[in-house]
């Protein structure tokens, strides 16, 4: 075992807060990054994008700190991956009909 997963498993024992924090305080980060963009009035193709890019960073480290998934890294892709893969499946069946219907007015 190298030092730093020797760290991290040790960390992982004994329940250090310090991880909470730093997750929590990068939590808070990205919702003022979402709050700013939605004050700024960016182009609704940025605020989509950003919107939907930080609330997978959020999802994320949410699924690998609070639901303690980080050391299970198997689970943790299928967490990941599961809903992306069915969000594309279903922007697949329904996207062409609202992309018709939102270009033909």
């Amino acid at each position: 075992m190298t030092d730093e997963q020797q760290a991290e498993h040790t960390e992982h024992k004994t329940g250090g807060y310090k991880i909470y924090v730093v997750v929590w305080f990068w939590l808070l980060v990205f919702t003022v990054i979402e709050v700013g963009v939605v004050l700024f009035r960016v182009p609704q193709w940025v605020l989509v994008s950003s919107l939907l890019i930080l609330a997978m960073m959020k999802a994320a480290l949410i699924i690998a700190y609070f639901m303690h998934l980080r050391y299970e890294r198997l689970s943790l892709v299928y967490t990941v991956i599961t809903p992306l893969l069915l969000g594309f499946v279903l922007f697949g069946a329904l996207g062409p009909d609202a992309l018709h219907v939102f270009f033909s007015r």
